[in-house]
């Protein structure tokens, strides 16, 4: 009888040996597995979630086909405690090993809203964009200027979500006191701002967080700035006439103003680098116009001939050298053009429309100049 007994409780625990394991097996191929998905969502995390949590909400978005198996696979990998807060975007199909992956592994959030301060040149403006899983692209949900009455409720609601990005993108040629004005009507930035020099900060985006200070973000703008001036000054041609790295962010600053072009800027940095070799003045508007305004706002009117005679430092059509400071925050490619500019022999050049994207007609002599300034004369009395 205990024979018999003994029997039969090893042959029940060698079936029960070989069902857990199978099992098993069969629990770690769910966890590997593609997974039910047919088409990407965003899943969010909050802070101070569980995993246990988010195992529901992935069950409930048919992200996952057993939310027990995806927590025993977390477990099992030692990525049960390891969620990140956020808001990721799961790609259709992904198994249950790659969503605990893309909710553990940290880093800025791939899916959910994002706000995007901009300061530009003429205006500067606030965007509300959602991504959309499907694509997996950017949406506009609001935008609006903050200077010009309140805030839209899309903006206020969002400002509570944890999924909620927020993003400074500088556009090429802003001023100092347009950004430190700018950053000043930022609500969810704290403490005061001080105007840096103009040309210290870098144009580009730059992520930070509710509570951030102002003065943190313009250290990163300033720091960002100084890395690339010290390397395009690093890696400058040989000969140009600049005594110092802070000419040459001047010299950038100008070429910054006179074109919007990429594939224009190393031409119109050869034409002035070729009149201050020739000790020609420069005589570009912007300069006057940033005498004028000092860089706080635009001029809005066209330059009246009093002020192209008045001699002022900033008035580069009686000052033979270049002013005393930038003008204008000047980009990477604009900093890179003044460095290595273009080796040609213009001497002038002019816009070739009435569209600035259009780009200029260069010269080397006046009469061919003179003939391209007539042809554009000519444009400006025909729009008329």
């Amino acid at each position: 009888m205990w024979r018999s007994l003994a029997s039969n409780a090893l042959t029940f625990l060698v079936v029960a040996v070989f069902v857990l394991a199978g099992v098993m097996l069969w629990a770690q191929n769910e966890y590997v597995d593609k997974g039910p998905l047919t088409q990407a969502i965003c899943v969010e995390v909050p802070r101070g979630t569980t995993m246990f949590k988010v195992s529901k909400t992935l069950e409930a978005q048919g992200a996952v086909s057993n939310g027990s198996i995806f927590r025993l696979g977390a477990d099992y990998t030692n990525k049960s405690q390891a969620l990140k807060a956020g808001s990721y975007l799961v790609a259709p199909g992904a198994s249950m090993s790659e969503i605990t992956d893309v909710i553990t592994r940290g880093g800025a959030s791939t899916c959910g809203t994002e706000v995007v301060f901009r300061i530009g040149v003429t205006r500067a403006s606030v965007q509300v964009r959602e991504i959309n899983p499907a694509s997996g692209r950017y949406e506009e949900k609001a935008s609006f200027n903050p200077a010009e009455g309140e805030a839209p409720e899309v903006y206020k609601a969002v400002l509570n979500r944890s999924d909620t990005r927020y993003r400074i993108a500088l556009a090429e040629g802003v001023t100092s006191w347009q950004i430190t004005n700018a950053l000043k009507s930022i609500d969810i930035l704290e403490g005061e701002a001080e105007q840096p020099a103009e040309g210290a900060l870098a144009p580009d985006s730059y992520e930070f967080v509710p509570g951030d200070s102002r003065e943190s973000v313009l250290t990163r703008m300033k720091e960002a700035q100084e890395l690339i001036l010290a390397r395009a000054w690093e890696n400058r041609a040989d000969g140009l006439p600049y005594a110092t790295p802070e000419e040459a962010l001047i010299m950038a600053s100008i070429v910054e103003k006179e074109t919007g072009g990429d594939g224009e800027r190393g031409l119109v940095a050869s034409v002035f680098v070729n009149r201050l070799d020739k000790g020609m003045r420069l005589q570009t508007d912007p300069t006057v116009i940033y005498g004028i305004t000092k860089g706080e706002g635009t001029l809005g009117r066209g330059l009246r001939q009093s002020e192209l005679r008045k001699a002022t430092p900033f008035n580069t059509y009686v000052i033979p050298a270049l002013p005393p400071t930038p003008i204008a925050n000047p980009g990477r490619a604009s900093i890179e053009a003044a460095l290595n500019p273009e080796s040609t022999d213009f001497i002038f050049f002019v816009a070739k429309t009435l569209d600035p994207r259009d780009g200029h007609n260069f010269a080397v002599t006046l009469d061919e100049h003179n003939r391209n300034v007539a042809a554009y004369r000519a444009l400006e009395r025909a729009n008329q």
